[in-house]
């Protein structure tokens, strides 16, 4: 079945960067247009558009039928990738250069801004109101959430609770949107449209959980980065707060000291990693990625029972399994 998830996606990709290109010319200022399609053409995942397009054929839609939707959560979400290797200084997204250093800060800002208005725009041309009031809902618990994230930097204390509702926001909200939104383009009922958001809630914690592992364990070829870049900079996860949690005061003081500390050395970073995995936070957050997986399958109980419902059950399986 993961190879199907692999065939899908690219399949979703093909069909939504063809809308892209619909809706995202490349005339007029030519220098944003080329930082606009950047990263869409570095690649990706397409992993959003995908359930926009699985939950309305779960419910009896056609891709066609939610594919300027799907288009525009995958605009959407590149909007926020630009913004978020600004905030956070990155370097590399994708195995290439990151917008705002292959350009420059300023046109990374308008190519991001030019994305979230390009999503709107497409996201209207079915004419339902819902539709566009679900995104927007996202995009704002988005800002909450990279609000929050930011804010957790400074602190030391943040709690494992705090940590997931950061991640309901920042990651999860786009990703329930996307389901939402397949639904709706399907004339889904409210009960439908509630497992949906379910699925696609706990779907986008187990994928951001699995995400804070792979930083720490994964292959820096498939990954686009270097290993331990969480770290670096000073992200909250799960790991770092399970990870401070049960360590005792040298370990603790070890994990502090390279923690957001941008001169650490490859080995220093090594070492943490490995601190980490022998407190077990590592196994830890694994395990709660495949809790939010399952939760996830319990919640698509609710809709008809066909193989695009298969089929999105299987995606949580391949959201915590996954290397990359």
């Amino acid at each position: 079945m993961h190879d199907r998830v692999l065939e899908e996606l690219e399949r979703a990709g093909e069909l939504v960067d063809d809308k892209i290109r619909e809706v995202l010319p490349r005339g007029g200022a030519a220098e944003l247009y080329d930082a606009c399609w950047h990263l869409i053409e570095a690649g990706g995942k397409r992993f959003r558009p995908l359930l926009a397009i699985k939950s309305c054929q779960a419910l009896g839609g056609a891709p066609e039928d939610v594919l300027p939707e799907a288009a525009a959560v995958e605009l959407i979400h590149t909007f926020t990738l630009i913004h978020d290797d600004i905030m956070d200084e990155d370097e590399e997204r994708r195995g290439v250069e990151a917008v705002h250093v292959r350009w420059n800060v300023p046109v990374a800002i308008l190519a991001g801004d030019t994305l979230f208005s390009k999503a709107f725009e497409v996201a209207a041309e079915g004419g339902d109101i819902r539709v566009v009031r679900e995104l927007a809902r996202a995009c704002t618990e988005i800002c909450e959430g990279q609000a929050m994230d930011l804010e957790f930097e400074e602190r030391d204390d943040v709690t494992e609770e705090e940590f997931l509702e950061m991640v309901r926001k920042k990651t999860a909200a786009l990703i329930r949107a996307s389901c939402v939104v397949g639904g709706l383009k399907a004339g889904a009922d409210d009960d439908q449209l509630t497992a949906l958001a379910e699925y696609g809630e706990n779907l986008g914690i187990a994928f951001q959980i699995q995400d804070d592992v792979l930083d720490l364990v994964g292959d820096e070829s498939k990954l686009g980065k270097p290993v331990g870049s969480d770290i670096v900079e000073g992200k909250k996860t799960l790991i770092i707060i399970k990870g401070l949690e049960r360590a005792d005061e040298g370990q603790r003081e070890r994990i502090l000291s390279v923690l957001g500390n941008e001169d650490a050395s490859r080995e220093e970073v090594l070492e943490v990693i490995e601190i980490l995995r022998e407190l077990g936070a590592i196994d830890y957050a694994r395990e709660r990625a495949r809790e939010y997986a399952e939760a996830a399958k319990e919640a698509l109980s609710r809709l008809p029972g066909n193989e695009h419902r298969e089929f999105l059950e299987a995606v949580a399986d391949f959201v915590v399994e996954r290397e990359f």
